[in-house]
């Protein structure tokens, strides 16, 4: 389902959408209270909502659409500005599952190529979670047709030891469906109690890493910001990966530092969690503790062999809870976790390593 004030916008995404076979627009709309009033009888799985319309806006009707179709999966559309960034994020912890920078012009150009790649990857990705969930919750008798159409399920490899050394980083990689899985974490981790220092590295734009900090220290409580190179970790602070700058982790003199820099694109991603893993493998060794959420591709596996190599900790989001189950998925695959976790239940579980608990 489309919803845009812009009909040469809504032109475009059908004229997309409609040569992809794995995609059929089942309604286009100008404003939110048109999605609303027919989100349900034109059967949407996915909704790409713009933000600023007449009538109804985006974060208006997004409550809305949600109540009416409760496994409805929201992408925010708008154009990079902050009050739209700052409006996305507040959006995703409503309960869309991601956003996408519209570029300024529907004209083609190197903006509008990398808006249409990824959105069909997001759509790719997100859909084939739809599929999934289908196949586990049909009856008995629908779920072959239902399993034909998803991924078969992961014979995932016994559990790692984890790491008997008490943590002294945490490491968090996410994409898609991220914030609001990030917000659920470190929410969990309570004020006062969290005793090392917290880097995350998020696939977002610029922009949008500042105001994802902002979010993170208003619905939490810890604080939280936008990470600045050569700036000292500090316990119970959490550090958000800039848009655009690859962040590590280095040794300077008796100090721990993060280091950014505008290197190449890592799993097609800047910043990228790998770059971040291996800083944290060879910084910290076994003390090291690394967390990936959900998130589509595979960004962080590479990485994570790098810290269980030297002896940390990785731990990954289950299937179930994770809006796309490839970041984490693709961890837990290969054989490198110590833990795979539904979202409510990871935060108890690092506090226990944060105490040394077994």
């Amino acid at each position: 389902m489309l919803v845009d004030d812009s009909a040469v916008i809504r032109g475009k995404l059908t004229q997309w959408l409609d040569a992809d076979p794995n995609f059929s627009v089942v309604g286009s709309y100008c404003n939110g209270l048109q999605a609303v009033q027919n989100v349900k009888s034109c059967g949407a799985e996915i909704a790409i909502l713009d933000i600023e319309m007449p009538q109804m806006d985006g974060l208006t009707a997004l409550p809305k659409l949600l109540s009416e179709v409760p496994k409805l999966r929201v992408i925010m559309a708008s154009t990079l500005t902050r009050r739209n960034a700052d409006v996305s994020l507040k959006a995703l912890s409503m309960g869309a599952v991601d956003y996408l920078p519209k570029p300024e012009s529907a004209k083609a150009g190197t903006g509008t190529e990398d808006f249409h790649r990824d959105l069909i990857a997001k759509l790719r990705a997100i859909g084939a979670g739809l599929r999934r969930q289908a196949a586990d919750s049909a009856p008995r008798t629908l779920r072959g047709a239902a399993e034909a159409l998803a991924k078969p399920p992961a014979q995932l490899p016994a559990m790692r030891a984890r790491s008997l050394v008490r943590p002294r980083v945490l490491a968090i990689g996410s994409s898609t469906g991220g914030p609001q899985a990030l917000f659920k974490v470190l929410g969990g981790m309570g004020k006062g109690e969290l005793t090392v220092p917290v880097i995350v590295t998020q696939h977002m734009p610029p922009t949008f890493t500042a105001i994802l900090a902002e979010h993170i220290q208003n619905m939490t409580g810890l604080p939280a910001s936008e990470a600045k190179n050569g700036e000292r970790l500090q316990p119970g602070h959490v550090y958000v990966a800039p848009g655009d700058y690859h962040m590590t982790v280095q040794k300077r003199g008796g100090d721990i530092v993060l280091a950014l820099n505008q290197g190449p694109q890592v799993n097609f991603c800047r910043p990228a969690v790998d770059p971040m893993f291996e800083s944290v493998a060879s910084v910290y060794g076994a003390a090291g503790l690394c967390l990936l959420l959900t998130g589509m591709g595979q960004d962080g596996r590479e990485g994570g062999k790098k810290v269980v190599g030297a002896g940390g900790t990785v731990v990954a989001q289950d299937e179930a809870t994770s809006v796309v189950w490839g970041m984490p998925g693709a961890a837990a695959e290969a054989g490198i976790c110590a833990a795979v976790l539904p979202l409510p239940e990871i935060a108890s579980t690092l506090q226990r390593y944060f105490r040394g608990a077994p």
